[in-house]
């Protein structure tokens, strides 16, 4: 059995969009993506389309909506995928199932999301929904409520992390800049991002807005196929391990100070592809809030438990620095349509490792790993990707 590979992509800008509902989305993408991998639409096999939804959204039911702007998909097999925040990456594997079994030579996979129509009292409610309502429904500030109380936590046994979030929130704004997908384009500087104040208050202490991801529109989309057809394409990168690994959804069952279901997906996927974290060039990591991408800097090995601060703080995760992480600007800068985050995420990736991420692109990158998470440590999938060779 080959490894699937990534040989196509397409990308919408991440914000405020003028797309009326996420069928536009779709179509924005689809068939950019088939077109950008330098095949036919009737060559794809199937669809396989990551949306979240749970409200933001009518129309639910999306399968079969890109058939709209592409026809030649009709009576080709077409299914929605969703694991919360890690709804897209879910997709992903979803297509690289189906290619394992030999079912079929292409798969198109879609991510979109339509969220700023949805007033922001109600997209709170709406992903409150990717915690446990029963013990977690009642906090104040939705999900970036979830995420302070894990915060406080952690400042309550490892000391005050506030230096080493505004620097995660500093460097991630400064590397969106260089991204032009990104919803913004902004570098702060750590003074603002650490300084409460009218324009960054607290949104859920001890998060300010600068710690929170961004309420988006966007689609990303990527086309899969199997190594040997893709030596024929122009392009090609090939996963050298995805694994995904779900941890107990109420947090009271869990260390809140600790992402062990993110820790063991790093585990496996290292172990899977014969790798250290030391042989990755970089890393695009799921950072909805600050506290996220500092707890996952030690899920994935980078400090010991209580120490993420020193890979900020001395740079190590810069872009310049031994790890860049979220080179893209992540998903505090780049924005989080939360259905099209991981296809995005996984763009990012191979966009560096062909050379073909612009003003983003650094110095070497050969293999790169991917984390993307649903809910609070709940869905976590880690992919390590590397160009195909010849």
């Amino acid at each position: 059995m080959t490894e699937a590979c990534i040989v196509g992509w397409a990308h919408s800008p991440f914000g405020k969009l003028e797309d009326p509902d996420v069928e536009s989305l779709i179509g924005r993408v689809a068939a950019a993506a088939i077109e950008d991998a330098g095949i036919a639409p009737a060559d794809i096999d199937a669809t396989f389309v990551g949306v979240f939804n749970n409200g933001f959204s009518k129309q639910d039911f999306p399968s079969s909506l890109v058939m709209q702007h592409i026809p030649e998909l009709r009576f080709k097999q077409s299914t929605r995928y969703e694991n919360a925040c890690a709804t897209g990456t879910a997709a992903i594997h979803g297509a690289r199932d189906f290619l394992a079994a030999g079912r079929g030579r292409f798969a198109l996979v879609i991510g979109a999301e339509k969220m700023t129509a949805t007033p922001t009292p109600e997209v709170g409610d709406i992903l409150l929904a990717a915690s446990y309502r029963r013990e977690e429904g009642d906090i104040a500030a939705g999900f970036a409520g979830v995420f302070g109380r894990v915060a406080e936590h952690y400042f309550q046994r490892y000391g005050d992390q506030s230096d080493a979030l505004a620097a995660i929130a500093a460097k991630n704004h400064r590397n969106g800049v260089d991204n032009p997908y990104a919803q913004m384009r902004r570098d702060f500087g750590f003074d603002f991002c650490r300084t409460l104040s009218e324009k960054n208050p607290y949104v859920a202490q001890p998060l300010k807005r600068t710690d929170c991801s961004l309420v988006s529109d966007g689609a990303a989309a990527l086309i899969l196929t199997d190594e040997d057809t893709a030596r024929s394409l122009s392009k090609a990168v090939r996963f050298r391990a995805a694994v995904q690994v779900n941890d107990f959804l109420p947090i009271s069952r869990r260390d809140p100070t600790r992402l062990e279901g993110a820790a063991e997906a790093w585990k496996r996927a290292l172990d899977q592809s014969g790798l250290t974290l030391e042989d990755l060039s970089l890393v695009e990591t799921h950072d909805c809030f600050t506290i996220a991408e500092l707890m996952e800097y030690e899920a994935m090995g980078l400090t010991a438990p209580g120490e993420g601060k020193r890979a900020i703080l001395e740079g190590w995760t810069a872009a310049d620095g031994k790890l860049p992480i979220n080179r893209s600007g992540g998903l505090k800068s780049k924005g989080h349509p939360i259905g099209a985050t991981g296809v995005s995420m996984h763009i990012m990736a191979a966009m560096q490792l062909t050379g073909q991420a612009e003003a983003m692109q650094l110095p070497k990158a050969d293999r790169a790993g991917v984390f993307n998470m649903g809910g609070l440590g709940v869905a976590n999938y880690v992919s390590i990707l590397e160009p195909l060779t010849p």
